[in-house]
């Protein structure tokens, strides 16, 4: 297993998930390639997508179906936000785009958790590096991120 992965394993341990990490075959990048290849569907993708509001990073977790509506998140956070860039992504959290999990950040911030999540018995989420994952449930995802569950999704 890739040594980051294993460090973040050791990081949901800590932290009372039972979930273990795997890694896939091939890039689980975006939403649709993890659910392709764990044979699951895009809404049980959890994204982890940082935002600034301010100079603050933000997380938001978002359902893989679902596109984040800004407007909303800025409403939520009483400031605008703004996507944050690759490089903001990599100080914040300490993983790369593609790659980022919903804990063991480098920093501490503040996570939105999609609402539409709780829709979903078992979800998937990134474990560190772009073709690393790993499974959670809601009830467990909010008790290690803390995260305040909220409507996020942009309506079209």
């Amino acid at each position: 297993m890739h040594p980051t992965v294993e460090r973040f394993q050791e990081r949901l341990r800590e932290l009372g998930a039972t979930g273990e990490a795997r890694e896939l075959p091939n890039s689980s990048h975006t939403a649709n390639e993890a659910a392709e290849a764990l044979g699951t569907s895009v809404g049980q993708i959890v994204k982890s997508l940082v935002f600034l509001a301010g100079d603050q990073p933000v997380m938001v977790l978002a359902s893989g179906l679902n596109q984040v509506d800004t407007d909303k998140v800025s409403a939520l956070l009483g400031s605008p936000v703004g996507r944050a860039g690759a490089k903001t992504v990599r100080e914040a959290t300490g993983y790369a785009i593609g790659g980022v999990p919903p804990v063991a950040h480098a920093t501490e911030m503040r996570i939105l958790l999609d609402r539409d999540l709780l829709a979903h018995a078992e979800l998937w989420a990134a474990a560190g590096t772009p073709n690393a994952v790993f499974p959670t449930n809601p009830d467990e995802l909010h008790a290690i991120t803390h995260g305040e569950w909220a409507d996020v999704r942009h309506e079209f």
